[in-house]
C-alpha cells in the first residue's frame, strides 16, 4: 500500500539521519498503565516533554494538543487553508492545529476561533479521529451503539463514534450501572496516546493506496516536526522548504546551516530562529512589550518596545536576537522575537513626503495591518516626494536597498524641554479651543468635545506650571493630546487623567484617578518629568527631550517606539499653525560623553564648581545619541577652550550651565 510504503520510507529516513541520545523518559511515564503508547509517541516527538521533562500522562489534553498530534503522528501537510481567529501568528501549535485544518480533519466554532486551550471532550476526540482515518483512506465502517448514555452524544457525532467503536479505538468504561461511552468528558494525554496508537494501527492494516487518477502529481512527504528539535531550510520567494534532516543540538543545525551555501533558514521546531536577511518584531507575548538587553544574561535592560513593533535584525541562535530599536543594538530573547525573512515581509513602518512634511507610516507585525500614520515635522532636503524611506531611530534614514539616504533631527524631537515655550496663556487656550471645535467634527466620540473635554482652560495653569517647574507648556499640552485623544479618552473623562498615567500595556484599564485635570499635570511633572526622566538624579535620566528609544524620554517612558516623535509632531503642528514662534528658536546639540561622564559647571571654567554630572549612556549604533541639549551662548573660557551655555536638565540649582565644547556635538 502506498500510504504503508510513504511511513516506513520516511522512518528509515529519520532512523539515518537524526542524531539521537539514549532515550530516557520522565518517571512519570515509566509504569504508567499505557506505557507503550506514551513511548511510541515519546520516541516519535508527537507527545512532547515540558520544561522539566515531564510528560504529564494524567493531564487533560487540550484541543490544541490533540490537533498537534494528529499532525505530527500523520505527517499532515502544512496548510494556510483555515485561519482562525484566536491562534497566535507564527506559534508553531497555530501550524500544526492549520495543517489537521486543511487536512479536513477539523474545524472550529462559528465566530472563527478555535479555542485551542479547551479540554478536548471524548467526542470531538472521535470526530477527529474519524475525519482521519478518512484522510488515510481507511474504509469508514461502523458498529451499534450500545452506551448506556447514548442519547448523550451529540447526533453530528453518532457517525464518528460508531466508526471508533467499530476499529476499537475509543471504548467505553465499565461501570456498575453499564458502559458508558461519557461524550462530554474530557480524556488524559495517556488516553490521547492510547487512541492515537490504536488509529495507527488501524491505518496499517486496513489504509488503502489512493487512486493514480486522484493524485496526477507525487509529492515528497512533509517533514515531521518535533518542536524541541532542529532543522534547516530554505526559502524561494513566499515558498519555504525544510529539510528532513533532524538535529538534536543547536550546534548540529548551526553548523549545516554555515556550511551550505544554498540553507538560507535553521528552525526549532517550526519556527524560525535563524535567516540570512530580514527584519525582526517583538513577538506576542503575555507582557505585551519586549525588552531589549545590553548583555546575553537579559540582566541588563536598555529599553523596550511594544508588541507588534518592527525592529532591524542583525543575527539570533537558540537563545536570543540581536535587533535595534531606534538607534540602541541589543539582545531579545528569542522567544520574545519573530523573524520575518525579506521575501515574507507583508509591510512596514515607512516615512515619506507630502507637502513639504516628513509623515510617517506604521505597520503591525502582529496585526499584519497599517495602524495609523502622523506628521513628524518638516522634511529634510535629501528626501522626495512619492518615494518610501525607512529607519528605526526616526534621524537615519534609508531606501528600499538599505542604503543610507542622509539623517535629519527634527526640531521639537530633540529640543529641551527645558526651554520655555513662546506661547502666552490665552494663546495656548486659543489653540486648545481651536482644535478642539475641529475634533467635534470627525467623530461621533468628539460630539460633546467643547463642553466635555478636560484639555479646556488649561492654558493659564500650563504656563504657570512651565513657570515654577521649568517644563515647556507647549510640550505638556502636546503630550496631553496625545495621551488623552484630546481630553476625550475614558481615562480623562472618568478619572482626570489625560497623560495615560500608570496605564500599563498589560493593563489598560489601569491607571491613576486624579480630583481635576490640574492634579494630573502636576502629577505627570513631579512624579515622572522633573523625578525620574529630565534631571540627572533621576533613575531614568537619558535627556530632558521626547527623543526616541536611544536617547530621551522615549528610551523608558513609553512601550511605543515613536513616542517621542509622535509627542514632537503634535508640537510642530501647532506651532506651524499657530504662529511659528517656537520653531528651531534653540541651537541643538548633543553631549558625547564617549562612555564617559562629563561635567556641567556654573561658569565656564575646569575650576568652577561643577553643577551636575552627565551619566555615561549609551550613544547608539551611530554614537551619536549622547544627552541632547540646547545652546544658548557660547564663549572663550580662561582655559583657552570654547563653552557653552545651555538650560540645565536639572531644576534647580541654575537655568543654565556651561559645557565644554569638545565635549558637545552641535547638530
Amino acid at each position: 500500500m502506498i500510504k504503508k510504503i510513504t511511513t516506513l520510507v520516511i522512518a528509515i529516513i529519520l532512523m539515518l539521519t537524526v542524531v539521537m541520545p539514549s532515550s530516557s523518559y520522565a518517571n512519570d511515564i515509566k509504569g504508567h498503565q499505557m506505557v507503550n503508547e506514551l513511548t511510541h509517541w515519546a520516541n516519535l516527538g508527537v507527545i512532547l516533554p515540558d520544561s522539566k521533562g515531564n510528560y504529564n500522562p494524567n493531564r487533560a489534553v487540550t484541543r490544541g494538543e490533540f490537533a498537534a498530534y494528529i499532525t505530527r503522528a500523520f505527517n499532515l501537510p502544512a496548510s494556510d487553508k483555515y485561519q482562525f481567529s484566536d491562534l497566535k501568528v507564527g506559534d508553531p501549535l497555530t501550524f500544526e492545529i492549520q495543517a489537521a485544518a486543511g487536512s479536513g480533519i477539523l474545524g472550529g466554532y462559528p465566530d472563527g476561533t478555535f479555542r485551542p486551550h479547551e479540554k478536548i471532550t471524548r467526542q470531538h476526540m472521535a470526530a477527529m479521529l474519524y475525519k482521519a482515518l478518512r484522510y488515510l483512506n481507511v474504509p469508514l465502517n461502523s458498529a451499534p451503539l450500545t452506551f448506556n448514555d447514548n442519547n448523550k452524544i451529540s447526533k453530528q457525532f453518532h457517525e464518528a463514534v460508531a466508526t471508533s467503536v467499530y476499529y476499537n479505538i475509543i471504548r467505553g468504561s465499565h461501570e456498575k450501572k453499564g458502559v458508558f461511552f461519557n461524550p462530554q468528558g474530557s480524556a488524559t494525554i495517556a488516553h490521547a496516546a492510547a487512541f492515537l496508537y490504536r488509529t495507527h494501527v488501524v491505518t496499517q492494516q486496513y489504509g488503502q493506496a489512493v487512486p493514480e487518477n486522484n493524485t496526477p502529481q507525487p509529492t515528497p512527504p512533509p517533514v515531521e516536526t518535533n518542536n524541541n528539535s532542529y532543522y534547516v531550510g530554505t526559502i524561494s520567494g513566499s515558498n519555504i522548504t525544510k529539510q528532513p534532516t533532524v538535529y538534536v543540538t543547536y550546534e548540529q543545525a548551526e553548523a549545516a546551516y554555515q556550511a551550505a551555501n544554498s540553507i538560507n533558514l535553521l528552525f526549532q521546531g517550526d519556527k524560525i530562529i535563524k535567516m540570512n536577511s530580514g527584519i525582526a518584531s517583538a513577538a506576542d507575548v503575555a507582557a505585551n512589550t519586549v525588552t531589549i538587553y545590553g548583555n546575553k544574561d537579559f540582566t541588563n535592560a536598555l529599553t523596550y518596545v511594544v508588541e507588534g513593533s518592527e525592529l532591524k535584525y542583525f543575527g539570533s541562535n537558540d537563545k536570543y536576537a540581536i535587533v535595534q530599536a531606534g538607534d540602541t543594538k541589543g539582545y531579545a530573547k528569542l522567544s520574545e522575537i519573530t523573524l520575518i525573512p525579506t521575501s515574507l515581509i507583508k509591510g512596514r513602518d515607512y516615512y515619506y513626503v507630502a507637502n513639504g512634511m516628513l509623515s510617517h507610516k506604521l505597520y503591525d507585525h502582529i496585526k499584519q495591518a497599517f495602524i495609523g500614520e502622523y506628521v513628524m515635522g518638516e522634511a529634510p532636503s535629501f528626501m522626495a516626494a512619492g518615494v518610501h524611506y525607512y529607519g528605526t531611530d526616526g534621524v537615519h534614514f534609508y531606501n528600499a536597498n538599505d542604503q543610507l539616504v542622509g539623517q535629519h533631527y527634527q526640531y521639537f524631537q530633540f529640543a529641551s524641554l527645558r526651554q520655555p515655550t513662546n506661547y502666552t496663556a490665552e494663546e495656548l487656550d486659543y489653540m486648545i479651543h481651536t482644535i478642539l471645535e475641529e475634533r467635534r467634527t470627525l467623530a461621533s466620540r468628539y460630539a460633546n468635545i467643547l463642553t466635555e473635554s478636560r484639555l479646556l482652560g488649561l492654558g493659564q495653569f500650563l504656563k504657570a506650571m512651565e513657570q515654577e517647574h521649568r517644563v515647556n507648556a507647549l510640550f505638556i499640552l502636546a503630550t496631553a493630546i496625545h495621551e488623552s485623544d484630546y481630553g476625550m479618552s475614558t481615562h480623562a473623562l472618568q478619572k482626570n487623567n489625560i497623560f495615560g498615567i500608570r496605564v500599563f500595556d498589560a493593563n489598560e484599564a489601569a491607571g491613576s484617578t486624579y480630583a481635576t485635570p490640574n492634579d494630573s499635570v502636576l502629577a505627570f511633572i513631579n512624579q515622572y518629568v522633573n523625578k525620574n526622566y529630565a534631571p540627572q538624579s533621576g533613575g531614568y535620566a537619558k535627556g530632558a527631550v521626547p527623543g526616541n528609544k536611544t536617547t530621551g524620554m522615549n528610551v523608558h517612558y513609553a512601550s511605543d517606539p515613536f513616542w517621542g516623535s509622535k509627542i514632537a509632531g503634535h508640537m510642530y503642528r501647532l506651532d506651524i499653525r499657530f504662529g511659528r514662534k517656537d520653531h528651531k528658536q534653540g541651537r541643538l546639540a548633543m553631549v558625547l560623553n564617549n562612555g564617559e561622564p562629563v561635567n556641567a559647571r556654573m561658569e565656564p571654567s575646569t575650576s568652577s564648581p561643577i553643577a551636575f554630572t552627565y551619566k555615561a549612556k549609551v550613544i547608539g549604533e551611530s554614537g551619536l545619541f549622547g544627552y541632547p541639549v540646547a545652546i544658548v551662548e557660547e564663549t572663550i573660557g580662561s582655559d583657552g577652550y570654547i563653552w557653552y551655555k545651555v538650560y540645565s536638565d536639572n531644576n534647580p540649582p541654575a537655568n543654565f550651565v556651561w559645557i565644554r565644547s569638545d565635549l558637545v556635538k552641535p547638530l
